[in-house]
């Protein structure tokens, strides 16, 4: 407990209190003017408005109830009391070095007062303060003035750098956007050969040529945009403690619905109320054994599709009431409600409550579930009700998605809050419209937003975008696990293939070739359809046991071992080095090439001699892995500038 000065608000709402406060009679306890000063005064620093430090908020009563540290009408048995009474200071609140000495006796005999009075509130009175309401419904913003062949989102942007004087990035030169449009859309950097006819060309529209024609390879565009959604829906999980057959994978439906480019309702349609091949996302994970009441199935259900389209957090409200937004505990045991068979009870910190949870829809402003209706039956009106004509909010937390994918930050940030509020609410409300006028058409949306100035602008780091504050253009994105592994097989042409009988990991190829319209499997294997290796995760890779939507930013011990001396690495690097070797160019080639390759450009005279120098006369594999190796743990590399 520590000390605050209080909110504005709350010393309004004390006001109209203390102008309404009833006289108290002796014994009794006055909440408004001898609990909330002390509140204030030492707890809510750290247990109000957003802070909820040892997972104990005292924003509301019930909140406070949920802890578990009062016994009403019983302070001598109160967990509370017992805090302020210790005398050992690591367990004493407030804690020592906020407050050096115990609490006085007569600000404790006022909580104890307070809880033998059964803890009365003030109705409707909350040191959670002010809160930013996400709205529902749609909302179709004005585009500022501007010339008649402006894109849309660069004359949102303008009007906001200008109204925040902020200074607009400059523009990528032609080697660095087609790098980053390359990786953005496909995964992949651009061979030597497509960056040199690009470079070479001196058409005014060959950027917007070049985004159509990556959009257009539906392959490559699938295989990357699958390790996308095998992160958001928890698809292809590659843990343990599942009780076997518990975890089906959606991955042919999945892939054969990026490949075919599915309109975003109906994608959600099939995974909310789905047939066969969707069904695993919304069955979560069985887990083996008892476990925490929070993570039933049914729980699961809950908790992904209002995280996964709704961009809502129903995990601190699967347990109690949340501390930072309005979700309830009856909310997301209401959504569980709908795909649960049987009756659902309520627990309250895993404690079982008596009450029983009615299949019920979070916004009945749009209209409700029948909780009489079979589950298949409730399941679809769900469906109907996330992609409602009125319901802005599942276009906008998509389109926050994309954004934040391929500019490196959300509108809304972070992107499964979207309950806070929009850096830039037109933009985000424009996208969400442009999305539905698109008919649901997500390769439209990220046509949309890379044929804008703004994306093809330079990019800042991750530390000045945090220290500013604000949006200041693309922010510098690391390479996911997947798209490291695939460049480094596109720059020395050595890629996995598929064993006999079409299996790689725990994926079946055969379902995606397939998705593909193909009677086997053909071709290298990506490493979104590989399954997960000790290199893989050791650059990030989850292993998909709950739903996933940004991966680390920050290098890690272990990442930085396995890219100096991981076994798997060297073995990508021996194979590669032999892979180049087999094509007889000679050296200063090889390095021009995978200089192209890797980095977008060619060596200056020093890299140039250095490299050559290390292949040595003959160019030995040797000095060929190791020459590769520097050049793919360079931050150039690492990082989509």
């Amino acid at each position: 407990m520590l000390s605050l000065m209080i909110p504005a608000r709350i010393s309004s709402a004390l006001g109209l209190i203390a102008l309404a406060a009833p006289q108290t009679a002796r014994g009794e306890v006055d909440f408004a003017h001898e609990v909330v000063p002390l509140l204030q005064k030492h707890c809510v620093e750290c247990h109000g408005g957003d802070e909820s430090k040892g997972g104990f908020s005292l924003n509301d009563r019930g909140i406070f109830l949920d802890a578990d540290v009062v016994e009403l009408g019983k302070p001598q048995d109160s967990y509370l009391i017992e805090l302020l009474r210790t005398d050992f200071e690591d367990e004493r609140m407030p804690p020592p070095k906020k407050q050096a000495d115990p609490l006085p006796e007569e600000e404790i005999r006022v909580f104890e007062r307070w809880i033998a009075a059964g803890l009365p509130w003030e109705p409707g009175f909350s040191f959670a303060g002010d809160r930013y309401e996400a709205p529902l419904k749609p909302r179709r913003p004005e585009l500022p003035a501007g010339p008649a062949d402006a894109h849309p989102i660069d004359l949102l942007l303008g009007k906001w750098f200008e109204e925040n004087g902020v200074e607009p990035p400059h523009p990528l030169d032609d080697s660095a956007f087609l790098r980053r449009v390359s990786f953005d859309l496909i995964g992949l950097p651009p061979t030597p050969e497509e960056l040199a006819e690009f470079l070479s060309d001196d058409s005014p529209d060959k950027r917007q040529s070049a985004i159509h024609d990556l959009l257009g390879r539906h392959t490559d565009y699938a295989d990357h945009w699958l390790t996308f959604w095998n992160d958001l829906l928890r698809n292809a999980y590659d843990g343990t403690g599942f009780i076997t057959g518990g975890r089906t994978r959606i991955t042919g439906w999945l892939y054969g619905a990026l490949h075919t480019n599915r309109p975003y309702d109906e994608f959600v349609r099939e995974l909310v109320a789905p047939g066969k091949e969707a069904r695993g996302f919304i069955d979560g994970i069985q887990w083996r054994g008892e476990v925490n009441s929070s993570q039933t199935k049914a729980i699961q259900f809950s908790q992904n599709v209002s995280q996964v389209f709704l961009g809502i957090n129903m995990k601190c409200a699967s347990c109690h009431d949340s501390f930072v937004d309005q979700w309830k505990l009856e909310d997301a045991y209401s959504l569980a409600a709908i795909y649960s068979n049987e009756p659902l009870e309520l627990h309250r910190c895993d404690k079982p409550t008596g009450e029983k949870a009615l299949a019920r829809w979070i916004y009945p402003e749009l209209g409700d579930i029948d909780a009489s209706a079979p589950r298949d039956e409730r399941l679809k009106q769900l469906a109907d009700l996330i992609v409602h004509p009125e319901n802005g909010r599942t276009a906008r937390t998509i389109v926050n998605r994309l954004w934040q994918r391929l500019m490196g930050r959300g509108i809304v940030d972070p992107v499964d809050a979207m309950d806070t509020e929009p850096w830039n609410v037109d933009l985000l409300d424009y996208l969400a419209t442009r999305l539905v006028d698109e008919d649901y058409d997500l390769k439209a949306i990220l046509e949309l937003i890379v044929t804008s100035e703004i994306y093809q602008s330079r990019s800042v780091n991750v530390a000045e975008e945090s220290k500013q504050g604000e949006f200041r253009g693309p922010v510098m994105k690391r390479l996911t696990a997947e798209q490291f592994v695939d460049a480094v097989s596109r720059v020395t042409g050595s890629w996995p293939q598929a064993p006999k009988g079409g299996k790689k990991g725990p994926q079946t190829l055969e379902v995606v070739a397939k998705a593909r319209g193909l009677g086997k499997w053909e071709g290298p294997v990506r490493a979104s359809l590989r399954g997960l290796d000790a290199f893989q995760a050791a650059l990030g890779r989850p292993n998909r046991d709950q739903v996933v939507s940004t991966r680390p930013d920050l290098l890690s011990t272990l990442e930085a071992i396995h890219l100096a001396n991981g076994p798997e690495f060297a073995s990508m690097l021996r194979e590669g080095a032999a892979a180049l070797l087999a094509t007889k160019k000679p050296a200063d080639e090889l390095v021009d090439h995978v200089y192209l390759a890797a980095l977008g450009r060619r060596p200056d005279e020093g890299e140039k001699a250095v490299a050559v120098g290390m292949l040595g006369e003959g160019t030995a594999e040797e000095g060929l892995a190791d020459f590769l190796w520097t050049v793919f743990v360079q931050p150039e590399f690492f990082y989509i500038q």
